[in-house]
């Protein structure tokens, strides 16, 4: 299934409890990018992104910003 790609930034370090949490929800790659971190997917449907912003703000994440990205960025590890 082909979806729309989008990368979230969210104020802080994420910890190991809410990594897993959005992991379980989502394929993501999650990237810190001091003093924020970036939570890159594939997201499906209107749907799919609903529930991600949802769990994310329950998680107490500060969403600082949401967009649509051509191409996911590649991994320089």
């Amino acid at each position: 299934m082909t979806g729309r790609k989008y990368e979230f930034r969210v104020c802080g370090r994420l910890s190991d409890p809410v990594r897993e949490a959005v992991g379980e929800f989502s394929d993501v790659r999650i990237v810190a990018a001091e003093p924020e971190t970036l939570i890159y997917g594939t997201i499906d449907d209107q749907s799919h992104l609903h529930g991600l912003l949802v769990l994310l703000e329950n998680l107490g994440l500060h969403i600082v910003s949401v967009h649509e990205i051509p191409a996911m960025p590649v991994d320089r590890r």
